[in-house]
């Protein structure tokens, strides 16, 4: 696939046939993503590959109240989890609909990402507001598996909900010590294949020289 049409074509996919994901492509899409660049080419990931319904399951049932916060907030007007104004939402609805939850059955196969902290360089790990560097060592990765699949006719959709529980799961999934876990990506055959994405145009994000710059794109 061009990378151009890969790139403005790679939807996130929630929704799945129940058709398998074979070990072969699921071996060929990682050996595509271990090309992703990493600080200091660490290469800090660990890929756990889970086909297991009962896993899958315990996946659902885990997320299942962190997605229903995540829902309940977004409805008050606000974004979920942000560090300036992330507070829980109060007795609100349950059950917000969800595919990877309500048919866990239908997902091909989950890839859990971890990554090994000590071989990540979290160069803004003091800094006063929330760290991100360290994750630039590892989301590339993480997009190299869903452009790789979305190149061999497989959906996909990467999410951190797991990582607010990390704990819940680590012992079932063996999370090695002085690991992190960073994403489930669901990765199945998708009931369709949506491939006009909206997005921003880079006039709504890109200036000149400066953040607060002439608008970049126009």
């Amino acid at each position: 696939m061009d990378i151009t049409e890969a790139l403005r074509t790679t939807a996130a996919v929630r929704d799945f046939t129940g058709e398998p994901v074979d070990d072969a492509t699921v071996a060929a899409i990682l050996d595509d993503a271990r090309f992703a660049p990493s600080g200091g080419n660490r290469q800090p990931w660990r890929v756990a590959v889970v086909r297991s319904q009962d896993t899958m399951q315990r996946f659902a049932e885990v997320t299942r109240p962190i997605w229903d916060a995540y829902m309940a907030t977004g409805e008050q007007g606000r974004v979920p989890f942000n560090v300036i104004d992330g507070a829980p939402p109060e007795d609100h609805a349950t059950g917000y609909p969800n595919p990877l939850l309500d048919a866990p059955e239908r997902t091909g196969v989950v890839l859990a990402i971890a990554a090994d902290l000590r071989r990540v360089a979290a160069v803004d790990a003091d800094a006063d507001r929330l760290p991100m560097a360290g994750g630039g060592s590892v989301f590339p990765f993480c997009w190299s598996i869903l452009l790789s699949a979305r190149s061999r006719g497989v959906g996909g959709v990467l999410t951190t909900f797991m990582s607010r529980a990390e704990q819940e799961v680590a012992g079932e999934l063996g999370l090695p010590p002085e690991h992190a876990l960073c994403a489930l990506i669901y990765l199945g055959v998708p009931t369709r294949i949506v491939t006009r994405l909206r997005r921003e145009p880079v006039a709504a994000f890109a200036s000149h020289e400066t953040f607060d710059g002439p608008t970049f794109g126009d």
